[in-house]
């Protein structure tokens, strides 16, 4: 449905604006929605197939099974293993879920939900791509996704409390006795592809949007502020709600921002949006979503402008 209105709703807008709106308007907001949208489809494909084989091939005690038996040492562990996982953040959820009704310590399944969708090579060849001769912007978001990840399992290990999780009905992540393992591939890179690439084409457009229809005086008003425009950019990143194979091309397309304020967008976009609130809030309960979605905004933030300042 999501792309079915994206692909009906734009083509009916250009056509009226081509006739009554500024043409030259028009195009350039085509030209940045197909070229953010072409730029990020590849890394898309690639993310939600890997995710669905790995969905499909690879047994859930796998995770369980390599991290530590002490929690705070479960953390860091279950941080770094996000790599393994390259796909969108909405994957991330039940795979945690899972992990916690199997056993895992709770702080180390937060780990890696948040650095799953963040850190891994998927992500960080689109972002390369993207900033193409900059690799401390590569580096800098592989450091402050993971120091995001870790402090918030930490911090859920000091503050956390068990009643805020409610007991829910456990999706399944995995291989299914008796289902065809490639019939669950199947399905899997169906519904991630379906779902993410509805929220990359409604992204680009908002980012074109924002690109044509915002005034210079207003941008200017929050880029020309540091800390104005990284609140800004990890604000919006929560709005828009991108897939985070696709944010870095709409990152960089973002030139009157600061580095540091792009940086914020592309660690607390794959880590804190409206679509992961949604989810979260189902599996995990409101009081869950609200209190971690809060702190991990914090805690996002505060990496980004202390890592991005010594790294950019």
């Amino acid at each position: 449905m999501l792309l079915l209105c994206a692909a009906v709703v734009p083509g009916a807008l250009l056509y009226l604006l081509g006739r009554w709106g500024d043409a030259p308007a028009v195009q350039a907001w085509r030209t940045v929605c197909l070229a953010v949208t072409v730029q990020a489809l590849p890394f898309l494909l690639l993310g939600t197939a890997l995710s669905g084989a790995i969905n499909a091939f690879v047994p859930e005690r796998v995770f369980q099974r390599f991290l530590p038996r002490r929690p705070l040492l479960a953390v860091p562990v279950a941080g770094v293993a996000g790599v393994v996982l390259p796909g969108c953040e909405c994957a991330s959820v039940p795979v945690a879920n899972s992990l916690i009704s199997r056993g895992v310590t709770p702080a180390a399944a937060f780990a890696f939900l948040l650095s799953a969708p963040a850190i891994n090579p998927v992500v960080l060849t689109a972002t390369a791509i993207a900033f193409p001769g900059q690799p401390a912007m590569v580096l800098a978001r592989l450091v402050a996704s993971l120091a995001t990840a870790v402090v918030m399992g930490w911090l859920w290990l000091r503050f956390g409390r068990a009643e805020w999780l409610r007991p829910a009905v456990r999706r399944h992540s995995g291989h299914q006795d008796g289902r065809s393992r490639w019939d669950e591939f199947r399905r899997g890179f169906q519904h991630d592809f379906l779902h993410a690439g509805g929220f990359l084409v409604l992204g680009a457009m908002a980012a074109a949007t924002f690109n044509v229809a915002v005034p210079r005086s207003v941008l200017d008003a929050f880029a020309g502020s540091p800390w104005l425009s990284v609140l800004f950019l990890a604000g919006l990143a929560v709005v828009l709600a991108v897939c985070s194979e696709a944010d870095a091309f709409l990152a960089a397309s973002l030139t009157g921002f600061p580095a540091v304020a792009r940086l914020a967008f592309m660690v607390v976009g794959p880590m804190v949006d409206l679509k992961l609130i949604a989810l979260q809030t189902g599996t995990f309960g409101r009081a869950f979503a609200v209190r971690f979605s809060a702190a991990t905004v914090v805690v996002a933030v505060a990496c980004s402008a202390l890592i991005g300042g010594f790294l950019l």
